[in-house]
């Protein structure tokens, strides 16, 4: 039996446009005063004619037309639990913001049948000088919803944010990990028909998005629909059954989830590097802030390809916190991962003996002399404790990929199938006392 259309999105485009200054047009008031009065002609004339770049009068560009989304289409039926994935820029949030009815399409239509509940960033929907008890009964008067249905959740919600003890402060208030728990138990707790959700999960702890991944699922389970935005591979593997692939503003991929993420991944560029100094999802005290994680060859050249059997170094990147410290005691890990699944953990604790003693800033390293993995993207986490405290813990903190390589010496290689699936490791077979190639 077909399900209920709750989503219609067709030939659904959105167009920006970027004003750059003339060179030497100048920021006096004589400038800002003539931009003023005609503001409201150039938006006039805006409507009237075909969106071109115009030209200043030294020939540098001052406007241009930037197509966030770009002749959209997909349905989307009552129940479906669908993840969108693709580079930043893609598009993404702009198709959730329209979705939303945050922002309005330049072409196209888009059909919704039902409430929609949507955390799109850290604060959405949320007055900053209400307490989080007025903001909850607030989400619900917007959602459509009586005090009455409101107030029959609101123990549910609460238990489920943990923010008992803050619920009659300001949410201006809040930290930012708090703030997402509070709005995403509203938003899952209120009984929207459709769920959107963003990549903002990721401002959590790893115990709350473990939560959020189980109540989304019930969701779905109960009927309703959910849209669901991560760059966590592993995350829309576990909840989604269909993903949509968006790049340049476009859908180029809708389908099952295992191709579409297949798909994505063979065709991600990754870096050679990965700047943490900006990652606001990380745990620990912070006395050690990793700032870079680099992966580098035998010949300690950076890279972001390995081979099974190569060398494959990690290099950790870090500064200490206060000036003039020096951290003893140091343990450091680092987890490889396939789709969210720890194959291998590397860790100083087992390995070396001496004393770690860290100083102000520097990188630490880990060498593996013969990668042991079949052909896949991975990625890692980065660990590091000291005083009996975590310092600083980043999950997914860089990617690197495998391709095929002749591990046992044999002139043989992974056979198909076996791409990310297993770990390969150093053995021996003997066939009654006669030897097999290692």
């Amino acid at each position: 039996m077909p399900r209920k259309l709750v989503i219609k999105v067709d030939r659904l485009s959105k167009r920006y446009v970027i004003r750059h200054k003339e060179d030497g047009s100048g920021d006096g008031l004589r400038h800002v005063i003539s931009d003023a009065i005609s503001s409201p002609f150039r938006r006039f004339r805006s409507r009237n004619t075909a969106p071109t770049a115009t030209s200043g009068k030294n020939g540098s560009s001052k406007e241009d037309i930037f197509w966030a989304l770009r002749d959209v289409s997909f349905e989307i039926g009552s129940g479906e639990v669908v993840g969108i994935i693709g580079r930043n820029g893609a598009g993404k949030s702009t198709l959730l913001k329209v979705l939303s009815r945050i922002t309005e399409p330049t072409e196209g239509k888009v059909g919704i049948k039902g409430r929609i509940a949507s955390l799109l960033e850290v604060g959405t929907g949320f007055h900053q000088e209400l307490t989080g008890r007025e903001n909850v009964f607030l989400n619900g008067a917007i959602l459509g919803m009586s005090r009455r249905e409101v107030r029959s959740k609101f123990d549910q919600i609460v238990d489920f944010a943990g923010v008992e003890r803050f619920l009659d402060t300001p949410v201006k208030r809040y930290s930012s990990g708090m703030y997402v728990r509070l709005a995403f138990s509203v938003a899952a707790h209120l009984e929207p028909e459709i769920m959107i959700v963003d990549e903002v999960l990721a401002v959590g702890d790893a115990g709350f998005q473990k939560k959020c991944m189980g109540k989304m699922q019930s969701v779905a389970n109960e009927g309703r629909t959910v849209l669901f935005v991560s760059h966590q591979m592993s995350a829309i593997e576990k909840l989604c059954q269909r993903a949509l692939i968006m790049d340049a503003g476009r859908i180029v991929y809708d389908g099952s989830v295992d191709s579409a993420v297949q798909k994505y991944l063979e065709g991600t560029t990754i870096p050679t590097y990965s700047d943490l100094k900006t990652r606001t999802d990380r745990k620990g005290v912070g006395g050690i802030r990793f700032e870079r994680v680099s992966f580098l060859n035998a010949a300690k050249q950076e890279h972001s390809q390995f081979s099974s059997a190569n060398g494959f170094y990690v290099r950790i990147e870090y500064r200490l916190k206060e000036q003039g410290v020096i951290l003893r005691g140091a343990r450091f890990s680092v987890s490889i991962k396939n789709r969210g699944n720890v194959l291998i953990l590397l860790s100083s604790e087992l390995t070396t003996v001496d004393e770690i003693v860290i100083k102000q800033s520097g990188f630490v390293e880990v060498f593996v002399p013969r990668l042991p993995l079949t052909p896949q993207h991975y990625s890692v986490d980065v660990f590091c404790e000291a005083a009996n405290e975590i310092q600083d813990w980043i999950e997914d903190a860089a990617e690197f990929e495998v391709t095929s390589g002749d591990f046992y010496g044999t002139g043989r290689t992974a056979p198909p199938g076996w791409e990310g699936r297993v770990a390969l490791v150093d053995h021996r077979w003997d066939f009654d006392g006669q030897s097999g190639a290692t």
